[in-house]
């Protein structure tokens, strides 16, 4: 049996887009305070501030037992690092995926960050991450069928390579989902072309789009505290994601401090009026 998918009002879309806001407040704080030096539970506590400060809380704190405000992942670690006291480093790659709820509506988003000069490979991974969501994003406007997500995030990558940069891999153990009243909801999001194209895309939908992609093979494990994924060859990995609403005036991507504008602009995008 299908799971029933949330559609939202024009309300609730924007109570999300208040979500969404202390969202992308949390990636400004984390941005400016991610240096070699910190540790992980440091910038998990710079997280917490800006929630509370928002009044605002976090969607990941005690989701399923998970013990912290933001997920922290540093280099083979795709997702759902737990921050501690890992000290980071030079040339760390570091993944932030965070979340708020504001109101009982959720909003998520995720960035990854080079720290020091870094490798230029490890810089071409984040960016070609980055590359695929936004062009994910704004293929989701087209209109049609989910399976859009994946194969603008494939295009990306092949894109990519074809430019001259090494190989990357599309994790497909985690997907993007809906969101809304809950974080995770109907239905998965998928980064990879699939025989299914997925429900019709209509107003009212609100999709967390978040490829992963890696350095190495696309095969993963989960480390013994339940929680934390790595790439099984120890191969760096990036994530990016925000959170999406599809309105009759186009779209509006939620935890974007611009609701999108500059990216998907250049996509010949347009762009929900919402305030």
């Amino acid at each position: 049996m299908r799971e029933r998918i949330e559609y939202k009002t024009p309300d609730q879309v924007r109570v999300m887009r208040r979500a969404g806001l202390v969202v992308a407040e949390i990636h400004t704080a984390l941005r400016e305070a991610a240096a070699p030096g910190r540790t992980t539970a440091e910038l998990d506590d710079v997280a917490r501030q800006v929630l509370d400060r928002a009044g605002a809380r976090s969607n990941f704190l005690g989701y399923h037992g998970y013990p912290a405000h933001v997920c922290i992942s540093v280099n083979d670690e795709v997702v759902h690092g737990i921050p501690g006291e890992r000290v980071l480093a030079d040339n760390d790659v570091v993944s932030f995926d965070c979340g708020a709820v504001v109101d009982g509506w959720h909003g998520d988003a995720a960035f990854t960050v080079v720290l020091g000069e870094g490798d230029p490979r490890d810089h071409a991974l984040s960016e070609a991450t980055r590359t695929a969501m936004w062009d994910a994003i704004a293929a989701l406007a087209g209109g049609g069928r989910l399976d859009v997500v994946g194969e603008a995030v494939e295009d990306a990558v092949a894109a990519h390579v074809a430019a001259g940069h090494e190989p990357l891999g599309i994790i497909e153990d985690y997907v993007g989902h809906g969101i809304g009243s809950a974080m995770h909801q109907p239905p998965d999001v998928l980064n990879y072309r699939a025989s299914r194209r997925g429900p019709k895309l209509r107003p009212g939908m609100c999709l967390a789009i978040e490829p992963m992609l890696t350095r190495g093979t696309i095969e993963t494990r989960v480390l013994a505290d339940d929680w934390t994924v790595v790439t099984a060859d120890g191969a760096r990995a990036a994530h990016w994601e925000h959170s999406v609403a599809l309105t009759d005036d186009g779209l509006w991507v939620l935890t974007a401090e611009d609701g999108g504008a500059a990216e998907l602009q250049t996509r010949n995008v347009r762009i929900a009026p919402l305030s």
